[in-house]
């Protein structure tokens, strides 16, 4: 008598397959959609939504125009080629933009994509070069954004404002992967803009901490700083002078058009830095704000 098994399929009874086939559609209904696509042409900004791996158009973005930031023509002029170059379609580098707070980091981003799109808007075929913002939380998410932006028919400044990472924070790997080291690396479309009030946007005590208790210490520190050796551009942002700053103040109030004699705007803006104990860019702005106001004069951004 044959013992071999019995190998025909076995018998389902139609109203397991009615049953199985409602619990297919019902998970699919319970599965979340994937996002649509964006429409890149409806603005030139977008907000990357890790939850969802949505972007979020940006219909009016918050800055100042590139003629108002002063005291850094050096890195304004050296971001301005490089983001000229990148929407060109020429080779650029990604730029750190790092130093103190308050002298135009995030700001001189914003006003240099608004400039370039300007500047090359009448130039045939260019394609307006797209802005989009990551949260410095979202920073893993960022293969996702990669990978939807990889086939799109546009360039894109992808922005991360004050990005730094505490001691026991990894997700630095995931941004040093993206940058360059990744198997697919950085899409060919895509530009990564970052500011930090750090140069290896690592805090000190987690530098020395690596080098008090790692057993190969310059391994160790190596491995952390090398984040910021992704970037080809360090652009270094410094405390401004006096001079520096009541340029600022006297640009500001004439660009919004508010009428005050210039010694007094001077002295009350100086009182107001020393106040505040420093003077940077985002103190003449609040000053010029505050005097605004007092005036009863309206201005716009």
């Amino acid at each position: 008598m044959s013992m071999r098994p019995d190998l025909s399929p076995a018998f389902t009874p139609p109203e397991a397959g009615d049953t199985l086939r409602r619990i297919a559609e019902a998970l699919e209904r319970l599965a979340p959609a994937p996002p649509p696509l964006p429409d890149f042409a409806v603005t030139d900004a977008f907000v990357w939504q890790a939850s969802t791996g949505a972007l979020q158009p940006v219909a009016k973005v918050n800055r100042v125009d590139l003629s108002l930031l002063r005291g850094i023509d050096r890195v304004r002029d050296t971001l301005g080629e490089n983001t000229r170059r990148f929407a060109l379609g020429l080779p650029a580098n990604n730029a750190l933009l790092w130093g103190a707070r308050g002298m135009g980091k995030s700001s001189l981003v914003k006003a240099v994509h608004a400039a370039i799109n300007e500047d090359l808007a009448e130039r045939p075929g260019f394609a307006r070069l797209k802005l989009i913002e990551i949260h410095r939380e979202d920073i893993e998410s960022l293969p996702g954004l990669m990978a939807l932006v990889r086939a799109a028919a546009f360039r894109f400044l992808v922005f991360c404002d004050d990005l730094s990472f505490d001691a026991n924070d990894t997700s630095y790997k995931s941004l040093k992967a993206v940058l360059e080291g990744g198997i697919e690396g950085r899409p060919d479309n895509v530009l990564f803009y970052a500011t930090s009030n750090r140069r290896h946007m690592l805090p000190r005590d987690m530098m020395e901490n690596e080098r008090s208790t790692a057993i190969n210490p310059g391994e160790a520190v190596e491995e952390k700083v090398s984040l910021s050796d992704r970037f080809g551009l360090w652009l270094g942002f410094h405390r401004c002078s006096q001079d520096e700053y009541l340029d600022m103040v006297r640009g500001y109030a004439r660009h919004f058009g508010i009428e005050a004699p210039i010694e007094t705007i001077e002295r009350d803006a100086l009182e107001w830095a020393t106040t505040r104990g420093s003077r940077s860019g985002r103190t003449a702005w609040q000053y010029i704000q505050d005097l605004a106001g007092r005036l009863g004069k309206a201005i716009s951004t």
